[in-house]
This record gives C-alpha cells, sequence and structure tokens, in this order.
C-alpha cells in the first residue's frame, strides 16, 4: 500500500510500516500543502493512505468524494504513538479506500513528584 504520513506525524513511524510504500511529506516536499491541496496531490500521485494527526480534517474536507483513505492519529506525540504502534499498523491493515479511521492513542499517567519546600525542617 502507498501510504503519505502528513507533516504533523512523526517521521520515524515509516519504520513500522513495513511492507508498505511509506514516505513522509517533507521527503516530497508537500509539508507546505494545505489539506485540501494535500489530498487532491496523494491522490494524483496513488497515494491509498494518509495518515495525519489533524482531527480537524473530517471537519474541513468533503471526505465521501476522496478515494484516500484516512487515519487520523489522536496524537503526534512519538513516544506515545512508538508505544502503540499495534493500534496505528491495525488500523492500516484495516483500512479500505475511502474510508476514514481514528486512532485514539492513550497517554500515559502524569507521574508528580512529592512536594518538596526545599528546607530541611528538622
Amino acid at each position: 500500500m502507498k501510504i503519505l504520513l502528513d507533516q504533523n506525524v512523526p517521521a520515524p513511524l515509516i519504520r513500522s510500516l513495513q511492507g508498505h510504500n511509506a514516505i513522509h511529506t517533507s521527503t516530497i516536499g508537500w509539508e507546505a500543502l494545505s489539506n485540501g491541496d494535500l489530498l487532491a496531490a496523494a491522490e494524483a500521485d496513488g497515494f491509498e493512505l494518509l495518515i495525519t494527526a489533524d482531527k480537524n480534517i473530517r471537519y474541513q474536507q468533503n471526505l465521501p468524494i476522496r478515494k484516500i483513505a484516512l487515519i487520523v492519529l489522536s496524537t503526534n506525540d512519538w513516544a506515545v504513538v512508538r508505544a502503540q504502534l499495534g493500534l496505528v499498523t491495525q488500523g492500516v491493515q484495516g483500512i479500505s479506500p475511502g474510508s476514514y479511521i481514528e486512532v485514539s492513542l492513550e497517554r500515559p499517567p502524569l507521574r508528580r513528584r512529592p512536594y518538596s519546600s526545599g528546607t530541611n525542617d528538622l
């Protein structure tokens, strides 16, 4: 499958999409294209899937007329994406032309340090 990673998706994700022809927009000089222009260029160049972290794309574009499939990641934080690559690859495997999938990647809980006043009260 020919996959395009939007400029807001971490480029290292390409290594996890083995068996596919995955390209990042920065590699082909498309990082400045707006969503509509990017979708049109991707379809014209034969891309079958766009992976993005732009959650508004479904509201900004008329997706039912598109042939390209879309996967929208809930975050573009590489540590979070890397920790849950299985969800992304499942989405890629289950996608069909023209479909839209949101992949919800959970962030780990914040770990708070215990409060310290900075003084030693003895």
